[in-house]
């Protein structure tokens, strides 16, 4: 199932929390061999997890971390302003509306439909608080997941090439993406917005519906 859990209420979801860390340690220290902090607990944190970030996590059912993603929002810190402002011309992405994601981890034994299931549920982030964009930083094996999935980003920026290419990108919400990504996770539209309104006590309402209210 999704959960969309902040930063500050990760102790009330031990296990799932420390299994989302380690698998971060396994797949970019380990397994990608990025220059990333692994502390004596296993686990792969940096400074943006200090932010209170919101984190998408699929909960296996033995409530294992599955596959995870991390936001922020652009009015504050983030990656993407703070070390890779060389693939924007130097132009610092901040907007109450565009989001930044980062950490895209899959467990070692993770389905192909999870990493959809994140994108879904990225997704209903955009349609609930009227985000029109998110922005992040991805490298070259990312390409395929997204295709995969069929949630291309627009390309800002690239440097390098080949499995070194590392890119910034820009994703905006689709309705017709929401239907693929659906089909790709195999979830329900209900199913989706039911674990979206047990999270915030709200539901997930269209962007235009919203405007419309207004």
């Amino acid at each position: 199932m999704l959960r969309y859990i902040y930063a500050n209420e990760l102790s009330d979801h031990a296990y799932l929390a420390d299994t989302m860390f380690r698998d971060r340690a396994t797949q970019f220290h380990t397994r990608l061999k990025w220059d990333v902090t692994v502390d004596a607990q296993g686990h792969e944190r940096d400074a943006y997890d200090n932010l209170n970030p919101l984190y998408v996590i699929w909960q296996q059912p033995d409530g294992r971390h599955g596959g995870s993603m991390r936001f922020l929002p652009t009015t504050g810190q983030t990656m993407v302003n703070d070390h890779f402002l060389h693939l924007t011309d130097d132009v610092a992405i901040r907007s109450p509306r565009i989001w930044e994601c980062t950490r895209f981890c899959l467990a070692p034994d993770a389905q192909s439909r999870i990493a959809a299931a994140l994108m879904l549920a990225g997704g209903e982030l955009m349609r609930a608080f009227e985000i029109s964009h998110f922005v992040g930083v991805f490298d070259a094996r990312m390409v395929r997941i997204y295709r995969m999935i069929g949630a291309n980003p627009d390309v800002l920026g690239q440097s390098g090439s080949g499995k070194d290419s590392v890119a910034v990108g820009l994703w905006e919400y689709d309705p017709a993406s929401r239907a693929r990504v659906l089909q790709k996770a195999g979830l329900s539209s209900e199913v989706s917005e039911h674990w979206f309104k047990r999270a915030f006590d709200r539901p997930v309402i269209l962007p235009s519906v919203a405007k419309t209210a207004a």
